[in-house]
């Protein structure tokens, strides 16, 4: 009966999925007439180009566009400042220090405008520096599952079998691919499909706005990433055994939450709350749980309710890389935070989620009878505060990715902490 659910759900999952890429029925078929549009050589020529002759351009293309013609020439009508950026070079001031070349590699604002490298742009639109809170999820969630075995434990004498550890380290690195470069790189992907037009804005030097990828070549890269990610995700179930394939669903409910988040006509990263919830809950609840399900089962409420409790405190972070993008949300109609509230509410409600949620999650622990490890949540606890007071708070729009490079190492050290913690608890005590 399991196995006839398990497979029911599965096929209802692929076809919301596909048919979500797929809203004219036309499939990659679509792509042909909308690739003009995309080989302008800089922002102010896709930028305007997709204002004046979409009619032309997109008439026959149902899959992948968000926004209808009326709004997507009102947007560019909110904003005279936002339309004289995209019609001229804006400056790369973030790329002042020569880091253009490692940026564009990584995927972060500043990245350089002159690369021609096909894999490299391809690249750049994954935004690998974003895998990383992914591949630590799944360390989380494997150690949360109290069953991740070490290929030679120096602390543990019983936990010594090199062929276990190898295995579970294998079974590791293929779950962290697919969180990582497949299932995070598809949802960065689509979302810099979504997002052309506030990066023809914000970061015109995208591979998209400037022309560097074509639409047939963003839309390639999408279906494969999603799919040999519900590949491998598959295959993990097999390897560990599963009778309900709990990591391919996961992967899949993913997959649909990352289209929803950038994509009409729900497009949840135009509501803030929402948006930055979603966004919280993919980089920290869906990571943790695909690394326990590979290594232990996801059988105890405490196993959902502490990593939707650090996704509340993803949302602060979410907010944190809204402020950099104030400018475009609001010329395009989105409202993020930082728009709806203002900056000086937005950081605060920032700050408030960040400190409030680990403080809540140090309390349970403590109240699990585990006060070691509620101390060490609140050493780590503390620094972000001190940065929070000297960075964020400050100056969120100039400080964002100070503040995120010198605070977050100590959130997911805490969220790693917990998962620890929840291993090694014993809760049948």
């Amino acid at each position: 009966m399991m196995k006839c659910v398990a497979t029911a759900a599965t096929a209802a999952s692929l076809i919301a999925v596909a048919s979500a890429f797929s809203t004219s029925g036309t499939g990659f078929s679509s792509t042909r007439s909308a690739t003009a549009s995309f080989v302008g050589r800089s922002a102010s020529s896709t930028a305007l180009n997709m204002q004046g002759s979409k009619k032309q351009t997109f008439a026959t293309s149902g899959s992948f566009f968000p926004f209808e013609e009326d709004t997507l020439d009102a947007s560019f009508k909110k904003s005279s400042s936002a339309l004289s950026m995209a019609e001229g070079d804006a400056p790369n001031e973030e790329a002042s220090d020569g880091s253009a070349g490692v940026r564009q590699l990584l995927g972060v604002k500043g990245a350089g405008s002159d690369e021609t490298n096909i894999w490299k742009i391809r690249l750049q639109l994954t935004k690998p520096v974003t895998w990383i809170p992914l591949v630590w999820g799944v360390m989380c969630g494997a150690a949360a599952s109290g069953n991740y075995h070490w290929i030679w434990n120096p602390f543990d004498p019983n936990d010594r079998d090199v062929l276990l550890g190898l295995e579970d380290t294998a079974k590791g690195l293929v779950a962290m691919i697919l969180s990582g470069p497949f299932l995070t790189g598809f949802c960065q992907t689509i979302n810099d499909w979504y997002d052309r037009d506030i990066d023809a804005i914000n970061e015109p030097y995208r591979p998209i706005p400037s022309g560097k990828i074509s639409e047939g070549e963003v839309i390639f890269q999408a279906w494969f990433l999603l799919l040999g990610g519900l590949g491998i995700a598959y295959g993990l179930d097999v390897w560990c055994g599963h009778e309900l394939p709990t990591v391919l669903l996961l992967s899949i409910f993913g997959s649909f939450i990352s289209y929803i988040y950038s994509a009409p006509p729900l497009k949840l990263k135009q509501n803030g709350w929402a948006g930055n919830f979603a966004l919280g809950a993919s980089y920290i609840s869906l990571p943790w749980w695909c690394g326990q399900a590979v290594f232990g089962e996801l059988d105890r409420p405490v196993y959902f309710i502490l990593p939707i409790l650090y996704s509340i405190a993803g949302l602060g972070i979410a907010i944190v890389n809204d402020f950099k993008s104030i400018e475009g949300d609001r010329a395009m109609g989105l409202q993020s935070l930082p728009v709806a509230f203002g900056v000086d509410k937005a950081k605060w409600i920032c700050a408030g989620s960040v400190t409030a949620t680990q403080l809540g999650v140090a309390a349970y622990l403590y109240s699990l009878g585990e006060p070691t490890y509620a101390a060490i949540l609140l050493a780590l606890i503390l620094p972000q505060v001190f940065f929070q007071a000297t960075l964020l708070l400050p100056d969120p729009i100039a400080n964002d990715v100070k503040y995120q490079a010198s605070a977050q190492p100590f959130l997911v050290f805490g969220i790693l902490a917990t998962g620890l913690c929840v291993g090694h608890h014993d809760f049948s005590a």
